[in-house]
């Protein structure tokens, strides 16, 4: 399993989707992370009572993120997908941001899509489609989350599909230099 998620495109050829890989379930208190090197998914942390994520967390394959991890994914849709599964995901926005840890800023931006297969977020093509209010919910939730790790996140700004793909065009040539 190892070599066949390393391997994976960001992009699917045919559809033009994200192929986002689901690392942690939305609701879940458990954070997980995909082990490259072992080639399993692992528990990373638990998060306290009372927070959870608020949809489907993972990672865009053949990128690299300034923090030294593949690019962070945020995944749309009505139910939550198992750990391990590649959801074909159409962009829509991207939270720019920088997390500072131990006195170290870095950019930390989190990709936001919707599942191609969802019927409730079928019509969601740009950012401005999608409401506000759970635009600040979602930069909330990674607020609270960073906080109680002693990290500081802190968004930039929101903007569109267009700026998400750019930022997972430079998370390729990254992953590929380095």
């Amino acid at each position: 399993m190892a070599k066949l998620l390393d391997e994976l495109e960001p992009f699917d050829k045919q559809t033009n989707c994200v192929q986002a890989i689901i690392e942690t379930p939305r609701g879940s208190r458990n954070k997980y992370s995909y082990d490259t090197r072992r080639g399993i998914f692992t528990l990373k942390k638990v998060l306290p009572a009372g927070h959870s994520f608020p949809f489907d967390f993972g990672f865009v394959p053949g990128t690299l993120g300034e923090d030294g991890d593949a690019l962070d994914i945020l995944v749309l849709m009505e139910e939550t997908v198992p750990q391990g599964v590649m959801v074909l995901t159409r962009l829509v926005a991207v939270i720019e941001a920088v997390q500072t840890e131990n006195g170290e800023a870095k950019r930390n931006d989190r990709l936001i899509g919707v599942s191609a297969a969802s019927h409730d977020y079928k019509a969601v093509k740009s950012l401005d489609q999608l409401s506000p209010t759970l635009g600040e919910e979602i930069e909330h939730f990674f607020i609270s989350y960073n906080e109680m790790l002693g990290r500081n996140f802190k968004p930039l700004k929101r903007v569109g599909a267009q700026r998400a793909r750019e930022i997972i065009e430079g998370g390729v040539k990254l992953a590929r230099s380095g």
